[in-house]
């Protein structure tokens, strides 16, 4: 017997399969077609508003925008030049206080809750406080602080403007880096056990290392929306037209800058307000694309 004649008994028969055809005046392809383009009609629709805003941006404030703008001192009234130097000075500063406070009681407040004892009564009203909390008015957070710091030391500061910002940024460092840590394997966790490492080391040998894209995620959305708050910085910081000589008093902040420049019947400050605006969505973009990279790269991981 032939091989031929052998698979032909062995092998089944073959099934002639119709034709896959895609039909578009379908009901499941017209219902698709239509879905689709409502989608892309509703995302153009809310992308017009942000895109109008970004070129008017662009052409007020990228017109005023050079190097005097980003290192000189705030112009009097009736002055003309100027710019807003101790202003970006002012907000880095004040947004490295936040971070400095916030970041280490954010994640070891994320390791009691996921690691350490996350089915604990506190852990409970922890994790429900700090959901609360990333939906509170910020300029709450400034009136708490003003109480609390500006009227014990007597005076506006950058250390009151830090704490006020470090208390919104406090809650979205802490549920990130908590689901980061969730998301670590157990069984990583288990065969880190079963080699003999003790719970300190598993924390700092697997977890922070496995967790860490995902906490710098937080991290930076945290910063990037402190940095455009200024709220808070009205009872807290105020303003002051000097580059800042030391911590213990008033500090320039742009979002501060924008709000009195903006209000002011002088072409040249509302010029400058244009700019300064422009600066801030620049340092906000900038950390939320930063953001988007690093948790691709999680993701990849």
């Amino acid at each position: 017997m032939s091989q031929i004649q052998l698979e032909e008994q062995v092998l089944p028969p073959r099934i002639q399969l119709p034709a896959l055809e895609k039909n578009i005046f379908e009901v499941r392809a017209l219902k698709n077609y239509f879905l689709t383009s409502l989608v892309w009609l509703l995302a153009v629709l809310a992308s017009i508003p942000l895109f109008s805003v970004i070129y008017m941006l662009l052409v007020q404030g990228g017109a005023r925008l050079d190097m005097e703008a980003i290192t000189a001192l705030p112009p009097a009234g009736f002055e003309m030049g100027g710019g807003f130097g101790n202003a970006i000075v002012g907000t880095l500063t004040m947004v490295g206080i936040a971070s400095a406070i916030s970041i280490p009681i954010g994640i070891m407040a994320a390791l009691y809750l996921s690691i350490l004892n996350p089915s604990s009564k506190i852990a409970t009203i922890s994790r429900f406080l700090a959901k609360v909390l990333t939906g509170f008015p910020s300029i709450l957070a400034g009136v708490f602080v003003y109480a609390v710091i500006v009227i014990t030391t007597g005076t506006y500061s950058a250390w009151a403007g830090g704490v006020a910002l470090a208390v919104l940024m406090l809650p979205t460092v802490t549920l990130a880096a908590e689901e980061a840590m969730k998301q670590v394997p157990q069984k990583m966790k288990d065969a880190a056990f079963g080699m003999g490492c003790t719970r300190t080391q598993v924390i700092l040998k697997v977890v922070l290392p496995t967790a860490l894209p995902g906490i710098l995620t937080g991290v930076i959305l945290a910063v990037a929306g402190a940095a455009g708050e200024s709220a808070p910085l009205l009872f807290t910081a105020l303003f002051s037209n000097y580059y800042m000589a030391e911590l213990a008093e008033p500090t320039a902040s742009l979002s501060i800058l924008i709000y009195n420049f903006s209000g002011m019947p002088f072409e040249n400050q509302i010029e400058l307000a244009w700019a300064a605006s422009l600066v801030l969505v620049i340092l906000v973009l900038f950390f939320n694309i930063l953001a988007r990279v690093v948790g691709r790269s999680k993701f990849k991981e």
